[in-house]
């Protein structure tokens, strides 16, 4: 077996990650590197330094990549209407390549042979870390020890836990918790009761909205400012990406916006059932869908309907650094320049509509569309498309 001198760990300071910290020490002797991204998740840099340090670890790097996150991740992916089997907004999907990024680089900063994640065997996270892994480095050498170990379960795992003296959390109920992952953009919760697709969500695992049913009886407008293609300002103040994301979080989160209980498709060929919470992002998508409604023409949007789908299920299979994603977000980006203005929307008990939106865009004429009679549009034309059309139903 190859030497391994160094490791860097994806690194939470939760349950799993301390299991493999221990793991990894034992099986390999190695020094381990702990490193956590800050994505905008619920971080407790206390409670990682101290884990870590109680395992015996000297290196811990915790790094704020918020703006990055969604600045370079996030908001690209939001200009493709990214929506995974039409309803989930990919944000554990668009995490994992910007922490897999930087787990390489902080591999080649302190030479270490080896990187490491607490990804399960059943899961689609292990082949978004493995694959931006491998696009960094593909001489890495990768561990991924719910693939390697010998416990059967997750209660092996606890059971291995409480001998290493590694500290087992409990949910509300005083039960081991549930699988939650979340930054920024968004929240999910998997496993326990939400595995039986009959059985309904409970309404204490929601962490960042309230329930639309107890959510306030007015409504909250907000008003979102864009320039080429990406929010810029909210209610009228410019807000670096980060901050705008967080802010929106908070006011859609009130409001009951952004629940979504779903069965998917994963990409290793079985089916899970996820609960995922984005109230911020999912305010975003619905305000950027309808500032194109007004700025771009139709055969760019047509364009951009078509490669939607393609374009998510490269992000949710973790193919973020593909030629072929990097190829559609050109097409995706080509009049992104053109996106820009103002929407006011109405937030009321988990629903979005719009109150309005202006542009100095030229794709929208209100004069050709104005039921008045006017001179700018030549309605003789009508009939002459009709009949092309006509011609064409035959062919």
């Amino acid at each position: 077996m190859q030497k391994i001198d160094k490791i860097v760990l994806a690194y939470s300071g939760g349950l799993d990650t301390s299991v493999i910290l221990r793991w990894l020490q034992e099986k390999y002797g190695s020094e381990i590197i702990c490193y956590t991204a800050d994505l905008g998740q619920d971080i407790d840099r206390k409670k990682i330094l101290r884990n870590a340090k109680r395992l015996g670890v000297k290196k811990i790097i915790i790094e704020d990549l918020q703006e990055v996150f969604v600045k370079d991740y996030v908001f690209p992916m939001i200009r493709g209407n990214a929506l995974y089997e039409g309803m989930y907004l990919l944000g554990t999907s668009i995490a994992r390549p910007l922490i897999a990024k930087r787990q390489i680089e902080v591999a080649k900063k302190f030479k270490a042979q080896a990187v490491s994640h607490g990804s399960t065997g059943k899961g689609n996270d292990q082949v978004r870390f493995e694959l931006g892994y491998y696009y960094f480095n593909p001489k890495i050498k990768i561990i991924a020890p719910w693939r390697d170990w010998d416990f059967a379960s997750r209660s092996d795992l606890i059971k291995y836990a409480k001998k290493n003296n590694i500290p087992v959390p409990q949910d509300k109920k005083g039960a081991p918790p549930f699988s939650v992952d979340d930054n920024l953009y968004h929240t999910s919760t998997e496993g326990k009761v939400l595995e039986d697709p009959k059985k309904p969500a409970p309404e204490f695992i929601f962490q960042r909205t309230v329930s639309p049913q107890k959510a306030p009886n007015k409504i909250t407008y907000v008003t979102i400012g864009y320039k080429n293609g990406d929010p810029i300002s909210l209610n009228n103040k410019k807000l670096s990406p980060a901050k705008l994301l967080r802010k929106l979080n908070d006011i859609a989160g009130k409001n009951g916006i952004g629940r979504v209980d779903l069965v998917e498709n994963r990409f290793i060929g079985i089916k899970s059932r996820g609960v995922y919470e984005t109230p911020g992002g999912t305010v975003l998508m619905f305000g950027h869908r309808a500032m194109e409604s007004i700025t771009l023409d139709k055969e760019t949007m047509h364009e951009k309907d078509l490669i939607m789908s393609r374009y998510a299920e490269l992000i949710y299979n973790g193919y973020w650094f593909s030629n072929e994603r990097y190829k559609l977000q050109k097409l995706i980006d080509k009049k992104r320049n053109q996106v820009n203005g103002s929407i006011k929307l109405a937030l009321y008990k988990g629903n979005i509509t719009i109150y309005s939106r202006q542009s100095k865009s030229k794709a929208y004429s209100l004069k050709k569309v104005s039921f008045e009679e006017n001179k700018t549009f030549d309605k003789k034309n009508v009939e002459d498309f009709i009949q092309k059309h006509c011609r064409l139903l035959r062919k």
